[in-house]
């Protein structure tokens, strides 16, 4: 969409939609595959649409500095926020085609940038500081997700969806070897490569312990009927390395992209057919459907149990019986 139009279609959809969009509540379709299910979702809970007028809606952060859930549309270029009053307001327009987001150990907004192939910090005054943007020498593929780790770092995901696609970013050759998943110091800001073992590494999320590190595959994605469709688990060492992956979970169709976890340990992959969720052991519990590919989930809240489901132009929301992890 062309950016001098950009603004006047979010004033146009915003009206349109209102209070009414953002209010309006459907019976959810859940689906269980394990009695276990009954404990995360009761079976008559509501699945509320907040926002219905993006084009791929990705990023999803709670942010308690900012009163509410800062949204990445990225294929729009530019980010959003939705307050906890339902209200709906440009946040960063243009956004560098943003990806994922996440709050480092102070609370402060952390992007990933796939036009600027960048992470940055958003300071209290609204200044962005540059955290990555190059490894030995050269620049980033298109930083896509981001995690904190409980010892302060930001770990971050690096495919090549930012470059490759042409909605999504700038068409670019990569200049790294590889897909990684890196770790930014949280007192030196020195950028390590963490792994390479991930073909297009998307989602990313630590376990409440920060004992494991959960990564989504998303090479089929790139139209490669042989690539992963996979989330991979790897144990983490002394909370700065990674030790050897295992297979977490597959999916039959589509990807998993963006990932969650609650503070039981349970995962929450958003997928082509909505989210599923799985017990800590790997077994997939049940299902939240979306009529749209789900692209992202995250937990936040007044009271740390909504769900808010990224499902490509529509933002939902859902209260679970259980809890995101506590921060801090």
């Amino acid at each position: 969409m062309p950016t001098i139009r950009r603004r006047t279609f979010l004033g146009t959809a915003l009206a349109a939609v209102g209070l009414s969009a953002t209010r309006a509540a459907a019976a959810p379709i859940l689906r269980s595959d394990d009695p276990r299910f009954s404990a995360v979702v009761a079976p008559d809970t509501p699945l509320r649409t907040l926002y219905a007028a993006g084009r791929w809606c990705e990023g999803l952060c709670y942010a308690p500095a900012f009163g509410g859930l800062i949204v990445s549309d990225v294929r729009a270029n530019r980010m959003l926020r939705i307050g906890d009053d339902g209200a709906t307001q440009v946040f960063r327009d243009p956004s560098n085609n943003a990806n994922g987001n996440t709050l480092d150990g102070e609370g402060r907004l952390v992007t990933c940038e796939h036009r600027g192939r960048r992470v940055v910090r958003r300071e209290p005054d609204g200044r962005l500081t540059v955290l990555a943007e190059t490894y030995e020498g050269r620049p980033l593929n298109s930083p896509n997700d981001a995690a904190l780790a409980p010892d302060g770092a930001i770990w971050f995901t690096d495919p090549v969806f930012g470059i490759t696609m042409p909605d999504e970013g700038l068409m670019a050759a990569p200049a790294q070897a590889a897909r990684r998943v890196y770790r930014i110091d949280p007192g030196s800001g020195r950028v390590a490569a963490m792994t390479d073992a991930v073909g297009q590494p998307n989602g990313i999320v630590f376990s409440p312990d920060g004992t494991r590190l959960y990564v989504s595959d998303t090479s089929a994605a790139l139209k490669n009927p042989e690539g992963a469709r996979t989330i991979l688990t790897f144990p983490v060492e002394r909370g700065r390395r990674l030790g050897n992956p295992r297979v977490f979970a597959t999916v039959e169709a589509g990807v998993p992209d963006g990932l969650a976890v609650d503070a039981g340990g349970r995962l929450y992959a958003a997928c082509f057919d909505g989210v599923r969720v799985f017990d800590s052991d790997g077994t997939r519990l049940g299902r939240i459907a979306t009529a749209t590919d789900a692209a992202n989930v995250a937990f936040g809240g007044p009271d740390g149990n909504r769900l808010f489901i990224g499902a490509g132009p529509i933002v939902h929301a859902i209260d679970l019986a259980v809890r995101g992890p506590a921060r801090g």
